[in-house]
């Protein structure tokens, strides 16, 4: 069946956040969920077009994320920032971080081995990851660095290897690439520290990308919005004011550290976040 034909199936399934102002119809944002949404399944790719059928503000492009988010009914593990350094935004040709779900189904434990497929971004990504013990729920007020820090549980490595579904990535822009669940694609989740640590100290600690057993980058927790703690708060909030929250039990991917590093099939790659213990995956 068509995409056209699909959508019209799901009219109704955006009426709460609609906004008189915006320059894009319900029926807009729901074909462009129902694009993206075949995309994932099929692993295939579309041309962005400059037409209303694609949002024109962070705003909606959330809410078409959401929308997708519907139309998989999948479980959302965690969530992951996009775009955390200036160089990264300039990179893809956003002007900010952008928040996205990580489903079920493409989280893996420690040491997967994932099919690379068509990835196009063909990268991998070195990050630190918190673990929630405590909900944060959508509220008026900011959450604060304490508040945040109290919610933690558990610290972890992180290796994301991010794509998209547009066929140039660069094009889309902010709104678009919000659309798109900010780049999300396969995540490998390293198991939690045994170490003690404190959120507000890592910022400095180094961290590296191996490739093959070579070290291709290095880092430190500061790379991403100043310091991991900081890009959780930063997700909290933002999530907060889009009536989403964070919900106990959930993992936070805080960004890249070091530099987004080329890969390719057949490579074994490990995120090292050093005594704070590492992930790694190959990729077939």
């Amino acid at each position: 069946m068509a995409v056209d034909c699909i959508a019209c199936k799901y009219d109704e399934l955006l009426p709460s956040q609609a906004n008189p102002s915006w320059n894009i119809s319900l029926r807009d944002f729901n074909r462009a969920a129902m694009v993206l949404h075949q995309c994932w399944n099929e692993g295939s790719v579309v041309d962005y077009q400059h037409s209303d059928l694609w949002p024109d503000t962070p705003e909606q492009g959330y809410a078409i994320q959401s929308l997708v988010a519907a139309l998989r009914k999948e479980s959302v593990k965690g969530w992951k920032i996009a775009a955390t350094a200036v160089a990264g935004r300039h990179h893809i040709n956003v002007d900010r971080p952008l928040a996205g779900r990580l489903y079920e189904s493409i989280c893996h434990p420690d040491g997967a081995q994932l099919p690379f497929g068509r990835n196009r971004m063909a990268v991998a990504e070195a990050e630190f990851v918190f673990t929630l013990g405590k909900d944060l729920p959508s509220r008026e007020a900011p959450y604060t660095d304490d508040e945040v820090a109290d919610s933690i549980s558990s610290l972890h490595a992180g290796l994301e290897f991010p794509d998209s579904r547009f066929s140039d990535f660069r094009r889309p822009g902010t709104a678009g690439l919000i659309a798109d669940n900010a780049c999300a694609a396969n995540f490998v989740l390293g198991e939690s520290t045994e170490q003690p640590f404190d959120p507000q100290q890592l910022a400095e600690h180094e961290t590296a990308l191996y490739i093959n057993g070579e070290p291709v980058t290095t880092g430190r927790g500061g790379d991403a919005l100043d310091g991991p703690l900081n890009a959780l708060v930063w997700i909290a909030n933002t999530l907060s004011g889009l009536g989403t929250g964070l919900v106990k039990g959930q993992f936070v991917t805080t960004g890249v550290t070091g530099l987004p590093s080329p890969v390719k099939a057949g490579d074994t790659i490990r995120a090292d976040l050093g005594k704070y213990g590492s992930a790694s995956a190959m990729l077939l």
